[in-house]
């Protein structure tokens, strides 16, 4: 029997818990995560919340970083909107009880908090907690969604696909209806029907070998719209945080932006600080920038990794205001007050995703999307540093007001012919082992071709044998009963060959995306999208957003 509800929210990170604390406030709201409900890439974050808030930076100021970060391939007006009303999200937070920082030297200047710069930004203008501000901001939302009588979360269940009445056959026009959902833990597959669906399911980090991202990240979200008919753009844009630790038992521990912000320099094992040859800004250059930077040092030396260097500072600030990075690194042995920290880059943030408007709708009605499962146009080629939690916060709270408008201007009812899941003729695995080899293998291939440089060789590579493995991978979903594992897996084969469609399409470097083939922008391309939808691919010129 289907289960019922008005919102149905996908995801627990702060897109997905923004979203169903506004939508609480006018109908019931269950919101499904598939791990437990704090295992998200917003705890995972450490630097924190970039907004607007001191008299000496500005609006403008902030457009423009953001739009020379994403090389240009931003929507002014999605960036404009997005920076315009951070400032009100941070307000919200914190009457939810976030702690941010506060100012070290008692100033009341920036409504009396310490404001950090990362890298890409001109101003100091990044709110944060200590080095853990995304587990600060997760721990307030959950506390309050916890305690709202309208919402029920369900941990351990992970959506399959969503139900379309498209996908069914249906009559009438298109509509998403809700989501077939694995309960991981009792193995029953259940029905959920919703007026209206929001995506936050996260980002795709776990396509790539080496990743910043917890395990969670297996790109559902974008997959299931895509199989469902929605646009997806901008997939070739994979941003590789410069930073990752290098060291065997911490392959996914991210060592924050704000390191460098804070005065950290970027240096050879010899010593020499290479970054001020690729960029004027040095080792606050936008991350696209160092992550090749990185990349090319480490071809021309034959070295596994480069160090990043604060000890230079005084160890007391050091030691307060990286307590989690410091406290990590100890743990293993490395004391970063005396000690250079080895790093490299890994797979980070999907600056593409599902293509919402500025509302947070997709061409699916009843089917929205927030957060890094989105493509909103906010980011462009390359995110600008903590720019990712703002968009969680902005968009999710406008995908709440349009909703809402929605359900206010017309009731919508629940479509009574959905049918049960069936799982046909489906039999248990009997070698779990060639799961987890198609799973090395999936993220291998997309680490070895389709990484930081890419070249049409690569790329073709990857595709041909990425295309043996959906094969497998195809037989192994209808006919075995299925786990959370096979799902990824599926997920996951998806999203590798949307990155590589995207990336084979963009025929120009920009951003994130760097083709020996075509080193060079292509100024004809700066206002195009790369915009797929299945059975279709094309570059074309962005939709205008609908309004503000």
């Amino acid at each position: 029997m289907a289960q019922t509800v008005d919102t149905l929210v996908l995801g627990s990170g702060i897109a997905g818990l923004t979203y169903a604390l506004r939508m609480a406030e006018r109908g019931t709201v269950a919101v499904l995560t598939k791990s437990s409900q704090d295992l998200t890439n917003t705890a995972w974050a450490q630097g924190g919340i970039a907004a607007v808030l001191s008299e000496t930076d500005s609006f403008d100021a902030h457009v423009a970083d953001t739009i020379a970060a994403g090389d240009g391939l931003n929507r002014p007006d999605v960036v404009r909107v997005c920076v315009e009303e951070g400032p009100a999200r941070i307000e919200e937070l914190m009457a939810l009880g976030v702690r941010f920082d506060p100012s070290r030297d008692g100033s009341s200047e920036a409504r009396g908090l310490d404001l950090t710069r990362e890298g890409g930004h001109s101003q100091r203008r990044v709110v944060h907690s200590k080095d853990m501000t995304g587990a600060a901001v997760q721990a307030a939302l959950s506390q309050a969604v916890q305690s709202h009588p309208n919402i029920e979360i369900r941990e351990h269940h992970m959506a399959i696909d969503l139900i379309t009445r498209s996908r069914l056959g249906l009559p009438g026009p298109d509509r998403c209806l809700g989501a077939y959902v694995l309960d991981t833990r009792a193995t029953t597959i259940d029905t959920y029907l919703a007026k209206s669906v929001l995506l936050a399911t996260g980002g795709a980090g776990k396509v790539y070998l080496y990743t910043s991202n917890p395990d969670v990240a297996t790109g559902d979200g974008i997959s299931m719209a895509w199989r469902a008919g929605a646009r997806v753009a901008n997939m070739e844009f994979f941003q590789f945080h410069p930073t990752c630790l290098y060291h065997p038992e911490a392959r996914t521990f991210l060592i924050t932006e704000a390191c460098r912000g804070e005065g950290g320099i970027l240096r050879r094992l010899d010593g020499e600080a290479f970054m001020p040859a690729y960029h004027e800004m040095a080792d606050l250059a936008p991350r696209d920038v160092v992550a090749r930077a990185i990349d090319s040092e480490l071809k021309r030396s034959g070295d596994d990794h480069v160090v990043l260097d604060l000890t230079h500072l005084q160890s007391g600030f050091v030691e307060d205001h990286f307590p989690g990075v410091f406290q990590r690194l100890m743990s293993i042995g490395i004391d970063m007050r005396t000690q250079p920290i080895p790093v490299v880059p890994a797979a980070h943030y999907c600056c593409g995703g599902v293509v919402s408007d500025i509302w947070g709708r997709t061409n699916i009605p009843g089917l929205l999307v927030a957060g890094e499962t989105a493509h909103t146009g906010l980011h462009g080629a390359n995110r600008l540093a903590s720019n990712s939690l703002l968009e969680g916060l902005v968009f999710s709270e406008r995908a709440a007001r349009i909703t809402e408008e929605a359900q206010s201007g017309a009731e919508l009812d629940l479509e009574p012919d959905v049918p049960d899941w069936n799982p046909g003729l489906a039999t248990d695995p009997d070698e779990l082992v060639l799961v987890s080899h198609a799973w090395d293998a999936v993220r291998r291939l997309m680490w070895n071709y389709v990484g930081i440089v890419r070249s049409n060789r690569r790329l073709e590579r990857a595709k041909r044998r990425l295309g043996l493995l959906q094969e497998e991978i195809k037989s192994d979903y209808w006919n075995f009963t299925l786990t959370q594992d096979l799902i990824e897996l599926r997920n996951l084969a998806v999203v590798a060959n949307l990155v590589i469609d995207c990336a084979t399409a963009r025929r120009e470097s920009r951003g994130l995306h760097y083709t020996l083939d075509y080193p060079f922008k292509d100024d004809e391309m700066s206002s195009r999208d790369t915009v797929l939808r299945r059975g279709r691919r094309a570059i074309g010129r962005r939709e205008r957003s609908e309004g503000r």
